[in-house]
Parts: C-alpha cells; structure tokens; sequence
C-alpha cells in the first residue's frame, strides 16, 4: 500500500474541511462488515459537504446530544434519522469543535453477495442509490452513531482501485459539482459531488 493510500484510511486525511474531503472520497470503498463475519462493500459515487457558517449544517447553531458527533474527531461516523424513517450516513471531517461532515449519498455495488436482500424490482445500480437506500440495504441504523471508521470495524473506508487512482491523477476522472438536494437553507451552496458518469447517483443535475 502506498503512502498515500495509508493517509487515506487514517484520520489525519479526514482532518480536512468537508468541501475538501467530499470530492476526494468518490472512488473510495465504504466497507461495511457485521458482528458475524460478513461483510460488503461499494464504491462511493456520490458526497454532499456540511461544514462551520453553513446554514444547512446540523451543527450551523449549537451543539447537540444529537450533533455532537460532528464536532469531532475526524474519522468518525455521524448516523442520523430523517422523517423517522430514514437513516443517513456522514463521514466526520475536520477538526475538533468545527461541526463538519460528508454524507454519503450514494453507493455502486460491483459485486454483492448472494445473501444480501435487494430492493424489489430494482436494478443492482440502483440499490444504493440515495443515503436511505444504501443505509437500509447495508443495515446502517443510529446503533453506529460516533463509530470510529477503522479497517475491522462495523464500517471503514477503503482507497480507490488502481485504475480510478490513475484516472484522478491523470484528471481523467469525470466528476460533476453541482447544489445540494433537499434543502430548504444553504441550497445554493455547491456542495454536492458525483461521479459523472456513474448510473448509482440518486439524481442528476438537470
């Protein structure tokens, strides 16, 4: 393993702010591993930033019981529920007491195993497709809240293949920048990344 793909697993590489660190993680492996040994993984095609001063930020006013979370460490997990139905997962980014963190919105799934229950009548790029739909799928619920994202763990990240590594060096990687979806502040912030031509990302821009 590389150096800089030994940065990309540790903290030190999340301690970054949000709009930084949400581009760069499209490529990257979300590793989810259960209690008895199973375990999947896919690619991240899809990140929106939140970070300090942004109106759209859990932690935007105050800290939490539920935010808190957010205000570091880095390398963490921050896990909350929407509509109280669906659960979305964040990747802590930054430093200490910044409230800062990347959703992680959508998911390609290359090789699922044949235990996995998909969603019904459902192609397989679209099982993962939208922060809800890939926390169901990959069981992701609040008992992961402040998790710390380590190789082993219930959930870690994992570098890019060799070839999305090559191809972001060389800037051949296609990737589109474009506003945030679902909000009602902070909206026309451009904070949302994906990989342009992945058929995963939950929406395109028009």
């Amino acid at each position: 393993m590389s150096s800089s793909q030994t940065r990309l697993l540790s903290p030190a590489w999340l301690a970054r702010s949000a709009p930084e660190v949400a581009p760069d993680l499209l490529g990257c492996k979300l590793v989810r591993r259960w209690p008895d040994g199973r375990q999947i993984e896919g690619v991240i095609v899809e990140t929106e930033a939140y970070a300090p001063g942004d109106p759209a930020c859990h932690g935007y006013r105050r800290r939490t019981q539920r935010n808190a979370v957010m205000f570091g460490p880095p390398g963490h997990s921050y896990v909350y529920l929407i509509y109280g139905l669906y659960h979305c997962l964040n990747v802590v980014t930054d430093g200490d007491d910044r409230a800062s963190a990347v959703l992680i919105r959508a998911l390609a799934l290359t090789d699922p195993p044949p235990w996995l229950t998909p969603p019904k009548n459902q192609p397989i790029h679209r099982w993962a497709a939208g922060p809800g739909k890939l926390c169901r799928l990959l069981e992701i619920d609040l008992s992961l809240n402040g998790d710390r994202l380590q190789p082993g763990q219930s959930l870690w990240l994992d570098p890019p293949d060799v070839e999305t590594q090559q191809a972001r060096q060389q800037g051949l990687l296609a990737i589109t920048q474009t506003t945030r979806i679902g909000l009602t502040q902070g909206a026309d912030i451009p904070w949302r990344w994906y990989l342009t031509d992945s058929p995963a990302v939950s929406k395109r821009q028009k």
